[in-house]
This record gives C-alpha cells, sequence and structure tokens, in this order.
C-alpha cells in the first residue's frame, strides 16, 4: 500500500473512531467534504497542512504529519527540522481545544496566573540545557556536539509545534538559539555551507516566536564566516547592515566589533579604532534581559579589549597587539578551553611576528594541546599562520622543539 492509501485509511480510522461524519470533519478542518473523501479513498497526496489540521484534532502527536512527510536527512545529517510545522502548529493547538471540549483555555502572550506566563518550566528547563551545551562545546570537539545539537534543536522545535501561547513562543525562540548554536559548531567544524543554513533556520523559528532582533544578529555570524575568509570588504558591509539604531544595543556592539575587525582586514585603522570606540559605548550600556540566552561570547571579560588586541595584530602592531592579548588571556576562566586556545594563539602568533620566539612557543605549547580535545576549523587558521611565520627561525630550538605539536594540531579535524 503506498503512502496516500496508508494515510487515508489511517485518518478514516480516526475519524469513524472518534465518531464524525464526513460533514463534521471537514467543517472542522475547514476543508471541502470532497476533498476530504478523496484524501481517505487514497486518491489524493495529503498536504502538510491538512495533516497538521488532523494531527490536532485527532490529538495524534504528530503521527499523520510523518506520514504525510517522507523522512529525509541534512546534508551534515540527521532529519531536517520541521520549521514550518511548528510555525504553523498555533492554530492546531485552538482547534483540538475547541473541538474536543478539553485542555484549559490558552493564554495570550503577558498574561499572568497560568502555567503559560512569561518563564514557563519547559522554556527555563531547555535554556537551561542551551547553556550546558554550550559550555560542553568549549571541551569537546565539535563534530562530537553536532548531532546532539541538531537532535535537540529539532526536539524542541517539535514541542513548540505541539505548544501554544507564550510556552509555544517561548520554545520558538530557545529552538532558534540552538539552531544559531549548532551553526557556530558547524562553522568550527569547517562547514560554512552547513553553518550558514543553520543560522538562516535560527532566524526563520526565532521570527515565528516574535524575536526578530536574531535576523539582525544573523548578519554578524555571517560576518564572521566572511571574516575568516578574509573578505574585508563583505565583513563590513555585514556588520554594518546590523547597526541600525532599532536594535538593542548589544547587537549593534556586537556588529561594530564585527565592523572594526573587517577594517583591520583591509587595513583602515582609522575606521577600524572608530568602530572599537562605537562598540564599547555601545556593550557597555547594553543590558541582557536574564530569561533570554546571551548572543555572542560569555567567556570574556572585556570583548572589546580583545577584539582590540585582535585588530592590532592584523593592523600590523604585533608588540602592541601581543601586550593586549596576554592580558585579556588571562582573565579567560579555566574551563573556556575554546575560547582559551583562540586568543592565547593569536596572542602566540603576535609574540613570534614580534620576534619574540621563546615567548611566542611558550605560549603555544600549552594551548596546542587543547587542539586535541576541542579541535576549531577558524583556530587551525592562526595554527598555519603560527607554523608559517616560526618557520623563518627553524634553528631556534624552541621552535624545533615546538615543530611537532604543530604539526599534530593541523592535521587534527
Amino acid at each position: 500500500m503506498d503512502f496516500p492509501l496508508r494515510f487515508g485509511a489511517e485518518l478514516r480510522r480516526l475519524r469513524q473512531d472518534a465518531g464524525m461524519t464526513l460533514q463534521v470533519f471537514a467543517d472542522a478542518v475547514n476543508y471541502s467534504k470532497g476533498h476530504l473523501c478523496k484524501i481517505e479513498r487514497g486518491d489524493k497526496r495529503p498536504t502538510m497542512d491538512l495533516a497538521r489540521r488532523c494531527d490536532a484534532l485527532f490529538m495524534t502527536d504528530g503521527q499523520l504529519q510523518r506520514m504525510a512527510r517522507p523522512q529525509r536527512e541534512t546534508e551534515t545529517g540527521g532529519p531536517v527540522v520541521a520549521r514550518r510545522d511548528a510555525i504553523a502548529t498555533g492554530v492546531g493547538s485552538f482547534l483540538a481545544i475547541t473541538l474536543t471540549g478539553s485542555g484549559r483555555d490558552v493564554p495570550r502572550p503577558g498574561t499572568n496566573g497560568s502555567a503559560d506566563d512569561a518563564s514557563p518550566p519547559t522554556v527555563v528547563l531547555f535554556r537551561d540545557q542551551l547553556h550546558q551545551m554550550r559550555q560542553l562545546g568549549q571541551g569537546v570537539a565539535p563534530g562530537a556536539l553536532l548531532p546532539i545539537l541538531r537532535t535537540q534543536a529539532g526536539t524542541v522545535t517539535t514541542l513548540a509545534a505541539r505548544a501554544s501561547g507564550v510556552t509555544r513562543a517561548g520554545l520558538l525562540v530557545i529552538a532558534a538559539r540552538f539552531a544559531e548554536y549548532t551553526g557556530w559548531m558547524a562553522q568550527e567544524a569547517g562547514d560554512e555551507a552547513a553553518a550558514l543554513r543553520w543560522t538562516d533556520e535560527a532566524v526563520e523559528l526565532a521570527r515565528a516566536g516574535g524575536d526578530d532582533q536574531l535576523a539582525d544578529y544573523a548578519l554578524v555570524r555571517r560576518a564572521l564566516v566572511t571574516f575568516y575568509n578574509g573578505d574585508a570588504a563583505e565583513t563590513v558591509g555585514l556588520a554594518q547592515r546590523a547597526q541600525r539604531s532599532a536594535l538593542p544595543p548589544r547587537i549593534r556592539g556586537l556588529a561594530a566589533q564585527r565592523e572594526a575587525q573587517g577594517h583591520a582586514l583591509a587595513g583602515d585603522e582609522k575606521a577600524c579604532l572608530r568602530g572599537l570606540e562605537r562598540a564599547r559605548t555601545l556593550l557597555d550600556t547594553a543590558d541582557q534581559p536574564s530569561d533570554t540566552p546571551v548572543l555572542g561570547t560569555t567567556n570574556l571579560a572585556d570583548p572589546v579589549s580583545m577584539v582590540t588586541g585582535w585588530c592590532l595584530y592584523d593592523l600590523g602592531r604585533p608588540r602592541e597587539a601581543a601586550a593586549v592579548l596576554d592580558r585579556e588571556c588571562r582573565r579567560i576562566p579555566p574551563h573556556a578551553l575554546r575560547t582559551r586556545t583562540r586568543y592565547g594563539l593569536r596572542s602566540a602568533l603576535a609574540h613570534a611576528a614580534s620576534g619574540e620566539v621563546e615567548r611566542s612557543c611558550e605560549v603555544a605549547r600549552e594551548l596546542l594541546n587543547f587542539m586535541n580535545i576541542a579541535p576549531s576549523a577558524t583556530v587551525r587558521a592562526d595554527v598555519r599562520r603560527l607554523d608559517r611565520e616560526l618557520s623563518r627561525f627553524r634553528a631556534n630550538p624552541a621552535v624545533r622543539e615546538l615543530r611537532p605539536a604543530l604539526a599534530n594540531a593541523l592535521s587534527v579535524h
């Protein structure tokens, strides 16, 4: 039996078990009686819209949607996150409640006195889990974490599809943040295409949950991809688009930092320093809601100073860069291995460029060991640069001692 026949037979069984005539059923899901008759006979293929409504009506937990949608796989492995299903299912929850007479009234966002208040327990649970995943990502290979993140993004999206009111909106926003972090881990694994796909997915989920800000932060994320690809002009352009005056100060501040990095890459020191100054002003005044996952890094005591050190290196001022980076790296929490490695190796690169070869090797020696624990495609770019920089000092005993560790770090994926 092909899938339209299987779907039709199951739909007829559910309708008859519920004691519904075809006309009552048609009125309930707002489809014509003739169309539904053809669906039940298997003469027409069901749409996902119809399957969603029927799942809500018969409270079948997505069974009909799964039957109507053949399982697909993403290029990165794992099921495609059914974000459009989640976005469109809100109406279904109301439909099920209205027709069955069960459940409670669905509150509007912002109302009080119900389980769907501003921070429903389910939303809080997944928000805490996202925080734990981000901590875990500091010391785990991104390739090992990606399957968990993909699954969790799908799980939260599915739960959002079955929820309503503030709970649904909150879960969609959390699903968006899971998707955004999945994109970051995909970039760390070296899959830029997957990183951009997950970023787009995050934007769509966030908008469905009433959070339009992530769309603008996504420009900052895309600018990071172009930055690591060495495209200064595109980095600046994307970052400037994310600095509209209507946006929250934190997003504009993060965008200003990325713009500064783009200008540094292009060698425009004045524009870079203006961007850093703007970032400082915005981030110093930014408030982060306690019930929303933080956008951007949470492991830097002073992100603007750290980015300043990064920019100084790209501007050809390695000695000043090393001083700033050394100071800020001492303030990174011990557990944040990926962050320590990223900025510490940039410091080692600055020391090497300023002729402090022994100091460069000393800094790099400990950090290169972390590449086996938490490999990173983006950090590997600086390891390659460090390897080239130190190759000019092959006769130096510290460099000869470090070469095997450099080679090993470059081979880790």
